[in-house]
Order: C-alpha cells, then sequence, then structure tokens
C-alpha cells in the first residue's frame, strides 16, 4: 500500500473539534513536531471565524511546546492526560481553562482499551519508518503510540528522516492481553526482550504520511551537581551500600528506577563514582544523558526505558556509538516500561524526587501548596507503590531557608505513608520501614529535616501529642501551620503554635 503524502496543514484538516487525539512520545522525544503546531493554527482560524475548536490530547507522558505550548496559546484543548511539563500548559490547567486528567503512566493506555475514555479519533504518531503492510518502526520513544494504532480510528504519520536507521531493533513492543485473558509479562530481568523491533497498524487505517526533517534529543535544562544534590546524592549512595552489608539488598544489586531532573542526575552520578557498588541494571521511565554516560563507562550494564530523553548532544553520541550500545538498550511501551507486575517481580529500587514530605512520611510529589499543579504524578506512584525500596529525595530547605520541604502535613498526598519506605535530604537519611507514625515522625524529623526546623517540628509534635493521643499525632489546629507562615509572612520559620 502506498501512503498519501499531505503538508502538516492537509493532515490538520482532518481534525475536527471534539476530537480526541493520541499522540506518540514519552517526555519530549518522539512527539509528533509539525501536524500539532498547524492544528493549533486552524484553532486561531475556527475561533476567529467564531467557531468552537478544541480537543483532547493524551499521550505517553509529557509532550513537546509544539504539541501541549502551541495547542495551549490557542486555546485548542479540551482535556489532556496523563502527565505534563509544559509552563503554557500549567498556567492554563491552574486557570482552569481546561480539564487535566492527572494518571499513573502505567494506567492510561489499558482504561482506553476498557473504554474509559471513549474512542481515539486520531493518532499523530512520529516514526523512523513504516511498511506498505502496517509495521512501523518508531522513534525516540515509544510511550502509548502501540496503544494509539491499535486503537485510533485513523492514523496519520510523521515519518522523521533524521531518526536514523540504527534505532532499528531498539524497540520492544508488547501490548499485554486485557482481564480476563491477561497473562504474566515474560520479563525477568530488566534485560528481558518480551515483543517485537516493531509496532503495527492496519494500513487501511492510515489517512497518510507528513515527511519532516526534524532535530532529536532535547535542550539539556539540568543544573550541574552541586554541594546540595551532591549530599544527597552521596546519601542514597551510602543507603544502597549499608542495604547491601547488612544483607537486606543482594551483593549484586537490583535494577534502579530513577526519575529525571537535578537530584536524579546527582544521584545517577554518585553510583558512578561509587566503588562500593557492582555494575548494575536500570529498569525505568526516562534515559537521560547520566544514564548514557554510565552506559559508556560500564557502571550501568544495561537500561529498559520507555524514552531517550537525552540532549541533541547525547543523542548523537549515543548513535555515533550504537555499534557498542545498541545491545545494551530497550524501549518498551508506558504499560510495560511501568508495569507493577514487573516492578515487582525484578525487584526495583525506585528514586523519586518530592516537593514536600510530611513527619509521618506522606509525600506530595505533584501540586506546591496543596493546589497549583507542577507536572503530575507521573511514574512515580507506578514504582513506589510496586518497588523493592522506595526512596523518596529532596533539599531540606529551599528559597534561602524560608521553606522547609518537611512539613507537619502535606498540602497534598501522592504517596501515603504505607507506600514510602526512605526519605533522603541532604541532612540525611530516615528510614520509615518497621516503624509506627510516632517513631517515623521522629525518625524524619532528626535525619531528614533541617537543623533550623527541627525545633519547630518537634514543638509541633508535641503539641499534637498533647491532643489526646491516636495512632497518628495531629493537631487540626496547627497542622498547616508552616504553609500559613510561608503564605502570610513569606517564611516558614515564622510558624507560630503559640496563637
Amino acid at each position: 500500500m502506498i501512503y498519501p503524502v499531505f503538508t502538516p496543514e492537509e493532515a490538520a484538516e482532518y481534525i475536527q473539534n471534539g476530537m480526541t487525539i493520541g499522540v506518540s512520545g514519552f517526555t519530549i522525544p518522539g512527539n509528533p513536531k509539525v501536524i500539532p503546531p498547524a492544528i493549533a493554527q486552524k484553532a486561531l482560524r475556527e475561533h476567529e471565524a467564531g467557531r468552537e475548536f478544541k480537543v483532547n490530547i493524551m499521550s505517553g507522558a509529557s509532550s513537546n511546546d509544539q504539541t501541549d505550548g502551541e495547542l495551549s496559546r490557542a486555546h485548542a484543548i479540551n482535556m489532556r492526560a496523563p502527565y505534563q511539563s509544559s509552563p503554557e500548559l500549567r498556567k492554563r490547567i491552574n486557570g482552569n481553562e481546561l480539564h487535566y486528567n492527572d494518571r499513573h503512566l502505567s494506567e492510561l493506555a489499558q482504561e482506553f482499551r476498557y473504554g474509559y475514555y471513549g474512542k481515539m479519533d486520531v493518532a499523530l504518531i512520529e516514526v523512523q519508518s513504516i511498511t506498505d503492510d502496517g509495521e512501523i518502526v518508531l522513534g525516540t520513544a515509544v510511550g502509548n503510540s502501540p496503544t494509539w494504532l491499535k486503537l485510533a480510528d485513523k492514523v496519520i504519520i510523521e515519518l522523521n528522516d533524521q531518526i536514523p536507521e540504527s534505532i532499528k531493533g531498539l524497540h520492544d513492543i508488547l501490548l499485554p492481553l486485557d482481564p480476563p485473558y491477561r497473562r504474566e509479562i515474560p520479563i525477568y530481568s530488566a534485560h528481558d526482550r518480551a515483543g517485537s523491533i516493531v509496532a503495527h497498524v492496519d494500513p487501511k487505517k492510515v489517512l497518510g504520511v507528513v515527511k519532516t526533517s526534524m532535530p532529536l534529543g532535547m535542550p539539556s535544562k539540568f543544573s550541574p551537581v552541586d554541594e546540595e544534590t551532591a549530599k544527597i546524592g552521596k546519601n542514597v549512595c551510602d543507603f544502597l551500600v549499608s542495604e547491601m552489608k547488612n544483607g537486606r539488598m543482594p551483593k549484586t544489586f537490583l535494577p534502579i528506577q530513577s526519575g529525571v531532573g537535578n537530584i536524579a542526575n546527582a544521584v545517577l552520578n554518585a553510583l558512578e563514582e561509587s566503588t562500593d557498588i557492582p555494575p548494575f541494571e536500570m529498569y525505568t521511565e526516562v534515559m537521560q544523558d547520566s544514564v548514557l554516560k554510565l552506559l559508556k563507562s560500564g557502571r550501568c550494564k544495561f537500561a529498559s526505558t520507555c524514552s531517550l530523553t537525552l540532549s541533541g548532544e547525547a543523542m548523537s553520541d549515543l548513535f555515533a556509538n550504537i555499534d557498542t550500545l545498541h545491545d545494551k538498550i530497550l524501549m518498551r511501551p508506558s504499560e510495560i516500561s511501568n508495569n507493577p507486575e514487573v516492578i515487582r517481580r525484578i525487584g526495583v529500587v525506585s528514586m523519586n524526587t518530592a516537593i514536600e514530605v510530611d513527619i509521618f512520611g506522606n509525600v506530595n510529589s505533584s501540586h506546591v501548596n496543596g493546589s497549583r499543579l507542577m507536572n503530575g504524578i507521573g511514574g512515580s506512584g507506578d514504582f513506589t507503590r510496586n518497588a523493592y525500596t522506595s526512596i523518596f529525595m529532596c533539599p531540606s530547605i529551599k528559597k534561602n531557608d524560608c521553606i522547609s520541604t518537611i512539613v507537619p502535613m502535606v498540602t497534598h498526598v501522592d504517596h501515603t505513608i504505607h507506600s514510602v519506605d526512605i526519605i533522603v535530604t541532604d541532612q540525611g537519611v530516615a528510614d520509615l520501614r518497621f516503624k509506627d507514625p510516632l517513631q517515623a515522625a521522629e525518625e524524619i524529623i532528626e535525619k531528614a529535616a533541617h537543623p533550623t526546623y527541627r525545633p519547630l517540628l518537634r514543638e509541633y509534635l508535641a503539641i499534637a501529642k498533647a491532643n489526646g493521643g491516636g495512632h497518628i499525632y495531629q493537631s487540626q489546629r496547627y497542622a498547616l501551620e508552616f504553609h500559613r507562615a510561608l503564605a502570610e509572612e513569606g517564611d516558614m520559620r515564622k510558624a507560630n503554635f503559640n496563637k
């Protein structure tokens, strides 16, 4: 079958008001790059003519500015899921200009197959190649593309000639069966291949192809490792070494999941430098520049991921060395890279960042002051609730010491005390395992909180204890005093429990 070739503008004409669109990619890599801006321009024309034009956008995780940014600026998004990192989109979500459904990344694809979200009208998928019989080599991310290709009524392909042919074989495409026919996912170590190197689509559904020549990779946005993040990285590394020495972790080590960001980068840097941790595998969502460095040095033996979340420079480096790295990387769909069954089976150690942690171990990873969305829960819940050991990391203080990340009560809960094992800050490591809430509180205050805030946290805990006991000591009057002080006086150090 020969597919029609479209311009981006011709492709955009197929998109109508109210449609649900599935886009490829996971974080910025692998997203469609030229069709979404054309849809945004169509939306502006429709709005100028007095006609409604909004669409629902479903992805693997966050998307690029061409999708989330352009469509947000054009006021063309009705609903967005499951995750975002766009300043433009975030502004409109927090301004209640559109609907946002924050979902665990492992769940969205299957929930679409279950019929929870209605039908998918069109899939926009960036690829390296597509054959006449519908075999697709995806690009630098997998995300939910295999499910979108299966479910969408129609498919439009972005064929990017900048994706090298050598990417073929880096994908491991498996779509699990749905209940009641679901069977185990045959992954028993991070390096096990379970599926195909290609995705599939019914050729009759393909409306056409838009040819592109768009650069790969993303701008490097991570700060260099500083003293604070270096301390966090060292503390994490020291904890993992102690786990091996105390027999709580195999001396051969276990697969690691690491989020993206400055703290995650610092942890991976510490793991590279450690002489006490053996070479390890990663079973994670994203492969960032520091992971490529670990692969090249041999510290990381294998990386299972969903996306090559690399800078342009690192992306070029990867493909320049693809002969030696090809057998060390697999990209999987979101519901496989983040699959609870696999995470639990192979014993993944999860490491994710927190916005704030309360003294009992509840973690807020998505909302500032309990209401303003930052990015979303992402895959942190998938890993935290199923990890061999779940670790959350954050600096102990922020904003010139005015903010303590350790608070009496978090303003929003993404991860409860039932799922969180370890809290790591620049101050130390708080181990919450086999502790009741009071013991956890004492551990967090003494080992994770900044010395500036420890007296205030101890004062709060004493007041809460005096309120009459219970399983968890909380004072309804003072639980949010840290947040009141920040909101009204700009400094949590001004918290006052004597009013």
